[in-house]
Order: structure tokens, then C-alpha cells, then sequence
């Protein structure tokens, strides 16, 4: 049975102010949130893999979000890590800011479920006014509600 987003998303996972400007290191805030959180036993190879593949396929940032990922043997189960910049994280070749980045690592023996939440992120965040109630959340409740409501 596919995973739900719902499945994915916790209030302990997202940082909705990540003081960091550069790419690796708002990444490392985010994996070590996941860290804290027991989503990963070796955060640190974790990053250097999701670091790794952001060099040869940079994460695409559209609309002002990145998802950059792993598909690896350090996680279990599909996880799902969530910062908010809100001077942004310049992604790839042409430094395009991102204010949201979803960090996922998936299993290597998940990878379809990995493409059915991404693919339901992507929706999500491409419909302006839900990508506008991310961006001004007050709270975690707040933007987490913005990806669990119903959309038509």
C-alpha cells in the first residue's frame, strides 16, 4: 500500500526558520532535525549522499521550492525533513532562491511511493495560494494544516 504525505509530515520535522544561507548547511540543519528525531542513525553520511547528488543533479527549484533527496540504505522508511528560508537558499548553477526545501531519503526499495509523495508535494506547492499560506505560517500547526487540507 502507497504512503500518504500525511504519513510523512511531522511537526518535529520542520524548521520554519533555518538560519542558514548556503545549501549544505541549511540541509545539515534539516538532517540533523531528522537526526534528533531518530529518522536517521548516521546523519552525517545521510548528508554527504543527499550533498553528493545535489552536485551532479542539482534539485530543480521551481515556484521558489527545492526537494533535494536521497535514495539510500541509511533510512528504513521514507523520510521527510521541511526548512523555511525566508531570505532563501540559492540551489544549483544558477542560484535560484528556494524559502522551502522538502529534504527526502528514501529507500531504495520505495522508490514508487518516493515518486507519489513527491509528485503530491510538487501539486501542493505549485498552487499559489497554498504556497502563500507556507510561506506566512505563523506555526508549525499552520503550515503543516496548509499541506493536509483537502485541495480541490
Amino acid at each position: 500500500m502507497a504512503i500518504a504525505l500525511s504519513d510523512l509530515l511531522d511537526e518535529r520535522q520542520v524548521i520554519l526558520r533555518l538560519r542558514s544561507r548556503k545549501v549544505p548547511n541549511a540541509l545539515r540543519e534539516i538532517v540533523q532535525l531528522l537526526a534528533q528525531n531518530r529518522k536517521i542513525d548516521n546523519p552525517e553520511a545521510f548528508l554527504e549522499q543527499v550533498l553528493a547528488r545535489e552536485q551532479v543533479h542539482s534539485s530543480a527549484v521551481e515556484h521558489g521550492v527545492a526537494f533535494p533527496h536521497a535514495r539510500t540504505d541509511l533510512v528504513t522508511e521514507i523520510i521527510l525533513g521541511i526548512g523555511r528560508s525566508r531570505a532563501g537558499i540559492p540551489f544549483g548553477e544558477n542560484e535560484v532562491r528556494a524559502h522551502l526545501i522538502f529534504l527526502i531519503g528514501v529507500p531504495q526499495q520505495l522508490v514508487n511511493d518516493y515518486l507519489i509523495c513527491v509528485g503530491t508535494l510538487a501539486r501542493l506547492v505549485k498552487d499559489d495560494a497554498i504556497r502563500s499560506t507556507l510561506l506566512r505560517a505563523e506555526n508549525v500547526h499552520e503550515f503543516l494544516d496548509a499541506l493536509t487540507l483537502e485541495t480541490p
